[in-house]
């Protein structure tokens, strides 16, 4: 026979374990923001802006070819930027007790869409000096460009700059509890109805013809002690009042 719950049972089953949904999402909550605010290292970000211009020469005016030339140059560029070429540089001149996989894992090189300008962002749990190591790729991707592919087309349009207050980018506390919250309350509803599914304990006459498959003829109801001792009470009053009544007659 197959089994059907009803949107009653369902509610019915998330009123019974309430305390247990309750008590998960809020341990899921708490745990989130001990762990976002007092154990995970705020990451600062600085970026620096690069423009990839058309070579110098003779000509005073970009042509359309000139620019996607540059374009398609970009790509390659972001690759040098991130190759132990510029990075053992920027280590060496800053004197930064990195390696070179470190320090590539901090870079994030991206240029704007169809444009020639390349973005140069640095991550790093000191602010000053995310700034200091993005500023410092610029310049010596600039210069030793000239080097490598005997080009000068590159212009720093930007410097990264550390502002009085800087915000981590990284952790996000009010967004990490935000999910925790989420994902607190949908693994207590979860568990709520993995308990209530194992859960094979008769509780009902229901459940009795669910499992027997079989009629219920009749429900033996439950005897409460107190109204038990009530009703004896009364009864036995009753007996002493009629016995008076009888001696007195």
């Amino acid at each position: 026979m197959e089994e059907t719950i009803s949107l009653k049972e369902l509610l019915a089953t998330l009123r019974k374990r309430i305390l247990l949904i309750l008590t998960t999402t809020i341990l899921a909550v708490l745990v989130s923001g001990i762990v976002s605010f007092y154990f995970l290292t705020p990451i600062y970000q600085a970026s620096t802006q690069i423009l990839v211009n058309q070579s110098k020469n003779d000509q005073a005016l970009y042509n359309y070819n000139e620019v996607q030339t540059n374009l398609q140059l970009i790509n390659t560029y972001n690759v040098i930027m991130k190759s132990p070429a510029i990075l053992d540089k920027v280590i060496s001149e800053l004197d930064l007790n990195m390696t070179t996989k470190e320090l590539n894992e901090k870079i994030t090189v991206a240029s704007e869409k169809d444009s020639q300008v390349v973005n140069v962002s640095v991550e790093d749990k000191n602010p000053d000096q995310a700034a200091e190591i993005a500023n410092k790729i610029a310049d010596v991707f600039q210069s030793e460009i000239v080097k490598i592919m005997n080009v000068d087309n590159v212009s720093i349009l930007a410097n990264a700059n550390v502002g009085e207050n800087p915000d981590p980018i990284k952790p996000r506390p009010l967004l990490n509890i935000a999910i925790a919250l989420v994902v607190g309350l949908m693994a207590g509803v979860g568990l709520a109805f993995l308990l209530e599914y194992f859960d094979n304990t008769i509780k009902n006459e229901q459940d009795v013809e669910r499992t027997l498959g079989l009629p219920i003829l009749g429900v033996i109801p439950v005897i409460d002690e107190i109204k038990m001792e009530e009703m004896q009470a009364r009864r036995m009053a009753r007996k002493s009042e009629v016995r008076g009544e009888s001696v007195g007659s």
